[in-house]
């Protein structure tokens, strides 16, 4: 049971935390905004995370630690079972992080937290999310350049942080493009990933 408490409070102000982020900002949340939502005392925060920077960290590991190992799974399958081919690539990209913005519990929230990111200037921040998932784009951008073998590195990681940014605004769900009346939130993201994906595809071999 106190296993069961602990993680309890720990999800309820990492969820309480995700969602003020995602309303306010960063630095425009404190910690007794947090406090309040989550129903937990100050000294709960300072128990679980130690300061608000870390507090802030957990939130994107959260979901990014999960997200990152999906992406890196897909791609381990797509070099074994489609050597040389850049969609599947792409797809072992995009996918899981469509999937995670539309997770009913919190996707949506994060994907703000994650506008907030590119939005707020957070050099701490950068840091963090360069230090600890830095790797999983290295990854990418090696693998699509076995693809596409002329584009210069430069290149490459210009049309990487294009394919980045598409995706962040895909998941957000605010374009052009609505969910029309009878189809289902799967079939959405799978027809969104798709057209990410050829659309990507088309620019890496540009």
């Amino acid at each position: 049971m106190a296993t069961t408490a602990h993680f309890s409070t720990k999800d309820r102000i990492l969820g309480a935390a995700e969602e003020l982020f995602a309303q306010f900002g960063f630095t425009g949340t404190s910690l007794r905004q947090v406090t309040s939502r989550a129903d937990v005392n100050i000294a709960a925060v300072n128990y679980h995370f130690g300061s608000k920077e870390n507090l802030v960290n957990e939130v994107f590991r959260r979901r990014m630690d999960d997200m990152s190992a999906q992406r890196l799974g897909a791609l381990k399958t797509a070099l074994e079972t489609h050597p040389g081919e850049l969609e599947p690539i792409l797809a072992a990209f995009v996918q899981p992080a469509l999937a995670m913005a539309q997770d009913r519990h919190g996707g949506g929230a994060f994907v703000r937290v994650v506008a907030r990111a590119y939005a707020e200037k957070n050099d701490r921040l950068r840091k963090f999310l360069s230090d600890h998932y830095g790797h999983v784009l290295r990854e990418f951008a090696k693998a699509i350049a076995g693809c596409v073998p002329g584009l210069s590195k430069e290149e490459l990681y210009w049309r990487l942080d294009f394919l980045a940014g598409s995706l962040t605004y895909a998941m957000a769900d605010f374009g052009l493009i609505k969910r029309p009346a009878g189809v289902t939130e799967a079939a959405h993201r799978e027809r969104a990933a798709r057209e990410l994906i050829r659309f990507a595809a088309a620019g890496f071999k540009s």
